[in-house]
């Protein structure tokens, strides 16, 4: 029986300090904790020898949280756990979320000994100003000596992100922000807007709020200093702009709204969750899509309808820049994509936001910029 393409991700849910903007499963924890919950993670990854059998794995990607919180051991133990449930893909690309202020020569030595081949550096920004008003651990000095440690180590594929519209933030410091990293050459850069989560300090800080001539919001309360408010939407879009023209002439390319790459070096494991590959999330706040199934930690499975299905491939394919395959979409769901959305395909193409281009179909620049509202024509 030939097996079937699997992707792993595998969710660390522990971090030194909870950022300002984050709502991602996350908190503080001692020792002890981390290393019982390794332990479980471990016991779980053996768990589904069974299921295994059935596939082969081309990428794994150990987020959080901050993974990197983790011991070089705790590290090993959990590589040698999945190793001895699946088949790993030769070459398959292994991807580690570290944070400056988390690592050491000795991990980063543990980490590329455990099979890791690629890691993710969550930098956000190079104003030392900006990231303390988003409550980073590190500065931009810290950020720098990780990354030549991890070079050093013999990382050849790297990933950093980036954070634009961070209060306080103009689009002259985003644009240094922006050449600085390109100038580090590192293979693959994520470049993100903020968004403001309910539930977050953030959220209580700029949620809803609305400034009057007063400077006071619709509490009362004072509005924030000058210097920490958010971006202004014309200025946040001329940041979302000047990303592209900035990265593009460093010689990356976007592949993906957000994610630029020197090409050969796209995101495996992020282009087969656009693709909708199959993958298995192990851990608490791991999400898994398996055999036309959905289901989060802890939850009973969720069947998917097929229009869910077609719904899902639209709106994660479109994100990526060759769009959706008319063949794949054909082969999968036995109909031409025409067929299901043929009206909404031909108003987005009328409308300028939207395009016909060699088998696929795509957001084109105009639509780029809006493509949350294209994204839902496509939803019921």
């Amino acid at each position: 029986m030939k097996k079937k393409e699997l992707e792993l991700y595998i969710h660390i849910p522990f971090c030194i300090k909870k950022c300002q903007y984050c709502d991602f499963l996350s908190a503080p924890s001692s020792k002890e904790e981390r290393q019982e919950y390794v332990k479980g993670l471990c016991r779980q990854l053996r768990s589904y020898g069974e299921l295994a059998k059935a596939y082969h794995v081309s990428s794994i990607f150990i987020g959080g949280g901050t993974p990197s919180i983790l011991e070089g051991a705790q590290i090993k133990e959990i590589s040698e756990a999945v190793w001895e449930t699946f088949l790993i893909d030769q070459g398959a690309e292994i991807t580690i979320e570290i944070n400056p202020g988390t690592v050491t020569e000795e991990k980063l030595t543990a980490f590329h000994r455990a099979g890791i081949n690629r890691l993710s550096i969550g930098l956000q920004s190079t104003v030392d100003e900006e990231l303390k008003r988003l409550g980073r651990i590190h500065s931009y000095e810290d950020f720098l000596h990780t990354y030549r440690m991890a070079r050093e180590k013999g990382f050849e594929n790297i990933n950093v992100d980036l954070m634009s519209a961070i209060p306080g933030q103009r689009l002259s410091s985003w644009e240094e922000t922006l050449k600085k990293v390109a100038q580090l050459r590192p293979e693959h850069i994520s470049a993100y807007s903020l968004i403001i989560e309910e539930g977050t300090p953030f959220y209580e800080k700029y949620g809803g709020r609305t400034d009057t001539a007063e400077g006071l919001d619709r509490g009362g309360r004072d509005t924030v200093q000058l210097s920490e408010k958010l971006p202004e939407e014309e200025e946040e879009r001329q940041m979302y702009w000047r990303t592209k023209e900035v990265l593009e002439r460093y010689g990356y390319q976007r592949y993906e709204i957000s994610n630029y790459a020197i090409p050969g070096y796209e995101c495996r494991h992020n282009l087969g969750y656009w693709n909708r590959t199959e993958y298995l999330g192990i851990g608490t706040g791991a999400a898994s899509l398996m055999a036309h199934q959905r289901w989060n930690y802890g939850e009973e499975p969720e069947s998917l309808s097929v229009q869910e299905r077609m719904e899902e491939c639209m709106f994660l394919g479109l994100r990526k820049m060759e769009g959706v395959s008319k063949t794949k979409f054909r082969k999968e769901f036995g109909c031409g994509i025409e067929e299901v959305y043929g009206e909404i395909l031909r108003k987005m193409c009328r409308l300028g936001l939207m395009e016909d281009a060699g088998g696929f179909v795509r957001l084109t620049e105009r639509g780029i910029d809006v493509s949350n509202g294209v994204m839902c024509e496509f939803l019921a």
